[in-house]
């Protein structure tokens, strides 16, 4: 009997996360919206990282790229980086209570956000609005949410799997 959630929660979550990211906002809310992909990885790789790792991160990243028609690979290198540096620091994150795990994954998406910034003054395309940093902030706010429902879910499947 295996710990680690079923393969279709684990990458239906990261597609679904990929679907929310074309829904179209109003310009306003856009610059704020939260890098779901970046947080559900955060999640996945602390929760089963024997199914999700860098290349999986890199995946996820082409693909996005691919759906927001971004440049073709800027996703991918920034989700590489944070998904390296979750991987990395596992073993504390994984133990830190809610709070200390919220603002660590404020400090990912920071970072992400900095990755973010030096691509676009590398491609030429200048900075960012301002407005783009909320982000990480929304980000802050969602993942103890995120983190306790994707849990119970977790749970809930193994609890199911162990029944049947």
């Amino acid at each position: 009997m295996t710990r680690t959630p079923s393969s279709w929660l684990v990458y239906g979550s990261l597609l679904a996360s990929l679907l929310v990211l074309v829904v179209p906002l109003p310009a306003g809310v856009n610059v704020a919206r939260p890098y779901l992909l970046a947080m559900l990885l955060c999640y996945w790789m602390l929760e089963a990282p024997d199914r999700v790792g860098l290349g999986v991160a890199f995946i996820a990243g082409l693909a996005a790229d691919l759906v927001s028609g971004t440049l073709l690979g800027e996703q991918a290198l920034r989700l590489v980086v944070l998904a390296f540096l979750v991987q990395r620091f596992r073993a504390r994150l994984r133990f830190f209570p809610l709070w200390q795990q919220a603002l660590a994954v404020f400090v990912l998406l920071l970072n992400d956000r900095l990755i973010a910034q030096a691509i676009r003054l590398a491609s030429g395309d200048g900075l960012a609005p301002w407005g783009t940093w909320i982000s990480p902030l929304v980000g802050l706010a969602l993942w103890p949410w995120l983190f306790l429902m994707l849990d119970e879910l977790r749970l809930r499947l193994r609890e199911r799997e162990r029944g049947a």
